[in-house]
């Protein structure tokens, strides 16, 4: 087997970084820690109506275990499919994807709330894909109420661990 050179180990582990979404995760979780380093001073109730429905969706979700991963699916035949996306784990054998792979819209616009999230930093980093909710954003998940976000909830696929 022949040797990489440089080059080639760049090319190898640039190509790598990109198949599991490296600059997507490195941005989000560059947003995040700015955030909790510098906070936005804005009262509750003025962010929570700057976030749009995804954004709120993805909070009621986490509510309880406060645990987000961002992930995609690079096996999937269909391009749609192997979209990066947003997993809320609700129990520890129940998680949400929030994704659609008939119609990658739905999982763009997801994606979307969950950068909002980072935006207002209401989500921290914490290693690779995984972040959860700060403080701030598990109280605020607290005051969404179910019926505000049902339409949002109902875009989303739940299954548990052993599907």
């Amino acid at each position: 087997m022949k040797d990489l050179n440089p080059v080639d180990n760049y090319l190898h582990g640039s190509w790598e970084a990109l198949g599991n979404g490296a600059p997507v995760l490195v941005a989000l979780a560059q947003l995040c820690s700015e955030r909790w380093v510098r906070p936005a001073e804005i009262a509750d109730d003025q962010l929570l109506a700057k976030l749009g429905g995804a954004a709120k969706a993805i909070l009621r979700a986490a509510r309880d275990r406060g645990t987000i991963e961002i992930r995609a699916v690079n096996s999937a035949f269909d391009a749609a499919a192997r979209l990066l996306a947003v997993y809320v784990e609700v129990t520890d054998e129940q998680t949400i994807a929030f994704r659609d792979p008939q119609d990658p819209s739905v999982t763009v616009e997801f994606l979307e709330g969950f950068r909002q999230l980072c935006e207002h930093g209401l989500v921290l980093h914490h290693i690779y894909r995984d972040f959860s909710l700060a403080p701030r954003g598990l109280r605020l998940a607290q005051s969404i109420p179910a019926a505000e976000v049902s339409d949002w909830l109902a875009k989303a696929t739940e299954f548990g661990i052993h599907d």
